[in-house]
């Protein structure tokens, strides 16, 4: 007989076959891509994924849990320290990697540019040494970028916005994998040397926690090797931890600051943190920065010295020539308003230069295409300015890596040469220490203005590029600036040295674009070596960020908006709380019987316009009269890898003995579980039966449906889940919150706005 449900069931397979010729014609189309994509910043967009933070305690874990022994767990204890210790010791190794490849390259570049401009100065005929410079780094820009466009685009950019959120709970897509790590290496080492506006510092925490992922599951699936250890971390929890260590061990790599990690980690990164966590982060922080300041020593060649803490070492402040008195606090907040105002000013232009490339810069060859215009338009604008300034400086007592002469008399250099024709990282030690009276305030005046409008146009090309170090090398020319202006107010006097302002100008510049805090005073104190300025530093940046919040939010944080990421802050919006769960909720939710039939699974995995990654389960009543109370929850992931193993029965025996599963075949599908058009059932199959009851999670967290937006919130938020049932007060199921239905409210400036969600 044919019952409604066969016909439907037909229905079904021929509705299959259709699909996939959609799918077809889709996969067809994006070969005439549109010129304009319309992209909006009010949109949240559902390709991004939770990860899940929260454990299933169904029985396969808790009887492993009851094997364990706490033998067992104190091997498991020493593991996590040798993970964090091996974190510490790579991330070293890859920094130090970087910086001497750069320093050869970089140096090699500068050294045939200025043969080049030697030669020419002498005959005339300049143009074509700007002709080289302008190749040289367009080529090897156009390298850097074709890697990133072509071959992994999550390593473009400094790679902080997407660590952020990964550690938030989004699963950013091929963020930490082994391909991202090198193509950020090498795409770091092309930027840099292909004298980009860019530094070399934000991009090492990407690595770090690259490094720290692959780590700790033991296994690499891009090389497809597994070398079976480590097995226990092969979840989103654990390796979350471990990712946060990554990012720490990266900044303390960078600047030589390992508190500043931690306290990188605590403030920017990590949205989950314990107590234990703290010490094992502090543990690899400081083995990175003592294995790239040993290896460095080496190379350096003086073994025991261990000189270079960090990747950039800004120099030894002495405190006898740098103190500073009371009356020049204010004069400090005054750099801090100032480093507010242009750090907002750079966020904004940078935030409609980011609206402008993903509308119309969306092809890859187009993004390399511009990547190249940038890097010859930075070597022009340097050539051109060094070309123009009549600033001479004496070459005997100063330390000028690359003296130009151009038109100086003999025994003198060129002063802007030493701003650009040097790695932005050098150009900040120069502007920190070199003694009053090596540059021009012209100048200065004019290098601050080019580099500004430089650096801004350069973050967010699809390179692998930093942000930090241009930041600082902007503040620390303008305050120099400031210092060599305030001496000639003052008529010279002793307590204006335009080191320490350049130091107070470059913290307040870069506050005022990333908005970073307490992590960024102890960077810099770490950095200098000198305790003295905690207190001006911290002063200025915190004026940088009250001033910079007032009109834009930080970098990092606008970036993540314009990915438009779920990203979810520490707090619920003030005035959300007349919604309630009821408001938010996602309806109507698929659930599944707790005896449910193979072919009702299989369709409801395969059923596209409803990729739902979480499914509650309800007693499997047979009379459908009784509504069914909530009974677990069971992951999309689960049910793939139990339909994989066929762990299911026909439906007059449901007493025999199934294959028994174990958590390890979970943990050895983590984390590319297999899509379900992969997994073959055949007819006979569909008609089994398949029992839930030991592998979903029995007890998920409910919210009864009159719970308020921010009590929700808050569970949602502090837990780090990644499905929360809501249920009526008959334990039924009414629906599901899941993080796109909380990122979805946000504060905006005319109070409490709901953001669209769009499939892009």
């Amino acid at each position: 007989q044919l019952t409604p449900s066969s016909f439907l069931r037909i229905g079904q397979l021929s509705n299959v076959d259709l699909n996939e010729d959609i799918h077809e014609l889709q996969t067809e189309l994006p070969r005439q891509r549109p010129n304009e994509i319309p992209h909006n910043e009010k949109l949240l967009s559902l390709k991004y994924e939770s990860l899940d933070y929260d454990n299933s305690e169904n029985q396969l874990f808790l009887e492993e849990e009851r094997r364990i022994n706490h033998a067992a767990f104190r091997t498991v204890e020493i593991k996590r320290w040798v993970i964090c210790a091996m974190i510490g010791i790579l991330t070293g190794l890859v920094a130090c990697f970087i910086d001497i490849v750069v320093e050869n390259l970089a140096g090699l570049k500068y050294r045939v540019v200025k043969d080049n401009i030697d030669k020419f100065t002498a005959k005339g005929g300049l143009s074509f040494s700007l002709l080289l410079w302008a190749t040289l780094n367009a080529s090897v820009v156009m390298v850097g970028s074709m890697i990133v466009a072509f071959i992994e685009p999550v390593a473009a950019g400094s790679g902080i916005p997407q660590i952020k959120c990964y550690l938030n709970g989004v699963k950013i897509p091929h963020v930490v994998r082994l391909k991202t790590l090198v193509i950020k290496v090498c795409g770091v080492i092309l930027s840099v040397v292909g004298g980009l506006a860019v530094g070399k510092e934000g991009p090492m925490i990407h690595s770090g926690s690259v490094i720290a992922a692959g780590i700790s599951q033991g296994r690499s699936t891009s090389l497809k090797r597994d070398f079976k250890i480590f097995e226990y971390f092969r979840r989103d929890t654990e390796k979350r931890d471990f990712v946060s260590a990554g990012a720490a061990a990266g900044v303390s790599a960078a600047f030589g600051a390992p508190v500043g990690g931690v306290l990188f980690s605590l403030e920017e990164g990590a949205s989950f943190w314990n107590q234990f966590l703290t010490w094992r982060i502090f543990f690899a922080s400081m083995i990175s920065t003592f294995t790239l300041n040993s290896v460095l020593s080496v190379y350096h060649g003086n073994a025991w010295d261990l000189s270079s803490p960090g990747l950039i070492n800004f120099g030894r402040f002495d405190n006898e020539k740098m103190g500073y008195t009371i009356q020049e606090i204010p004069i400090f907040i005054f750099m801090g308003v100032v480093g507010g105002i242009l750090g907002a000013l750079f966020n904004a232009l940078n935030y409609w230069l980011t609206m402008f490339r993903i509308r119309y810069i969306h092809r890859p060859c187009l993004q390399v295409v511009e990547a190249m215009l940038v890097a010859a338009v930075t070597a022009t604008v340097g050539f051109v300015m060094i070309y123009c300034s009549r600033d001479c400086q004496p070459i005997q007592g100063s330390s000028v890596a690359y003296p130009l002469q151009l038109f100086c008399a003999d025994g003198e250099y060129n002063s802007m040469a030493t701003a650009f024709f040097n790695t932005p990282e050098k150009s900040v030690v120069n502007l920190f220490h070199d003694p009053p009276g090596s540059y021009n305030p012209m100048t200065l005046g004019m290098f601050t203005l080019m580099y500004f409008f430089l650096a801004c146009w350069t973050y967010g090309l699809t390179v692998s590029a930093g942000v930090f170090i241009p930041s600082l090398l902007i503040g620390a020319a303008w305050g120099r600036l400031f210092g060599i202006s305030l001496s000639y107010l003052t008529k010279g006097s002793i307590w204006a040295d335009p080191g320490k302002y350049a130091l107070m100008g470059a913290a307040a510049q870069l506050g005022g674009i990333v908005r970073m805090t307490l992590s960024l005073t102890v960077i810099m104190m770490e950095a200098t070596g000198n305790v003295t300025y905690g207190f001006p530093i911290m002063l200025v940046l915190m004026t940088a960020k009250i001033v910079g919040d007032y009109f834009v939010e930080g970098l990092y944080d606008m970036h993540i908006q314009l990915q438009s990421v779920p990203f979810l802050h520490w707090e619920a919006p003030v005035t959300s709380h007349s919604l309630t769960a009821r408001e938010v909720m996602s309806t109507p939710v698929t659930c599944l019987r707790r005896i449910e039939r193979v072919g009702t699974v299989v369709d409801i995995l395969s059923d596209t316009s409803s990729n739902h990654n979480g499914f509650p389960v309800v007693e499997s009543n047979p009379d459908t009269t009784q509504v069914a109370g909530l009974r677990g929850l069971i992951l999309r992931s689960q049910l793939i890898v139990l339909l994989k193993h066929k762990v299911f029965v026909e439906r007059a025996n449901l007493s025999l003995v199934q294959r028994r599963l174990k958590l390890k075949d979970f943990r050895d599908a983590y984390p590319r579980f297999p899509p379900i058009q992969s997994i073959h059932v055949s007819q006979d199959e569909r008609e089994c039966m398949i029992d839930l009851s030991e592998f979903m999670n029995p007890s998920p967290y409910t919210v009864p449906q009159e719970a308020s937006l921010p009590r929700v919130f808050k569970l949602f938020r502090a837990l780090g889940l990644r499905h929360l049932v809501v249920v009526d007060n008959r334990n039924e199921v009414v629906g599901m919150v899941t993080r796109k239905d909380l990122a979805r409210y946000r504060l905006g400036k005319e109070g409490l706005e709901e953001l669209s969600l769009a499939q892009t």
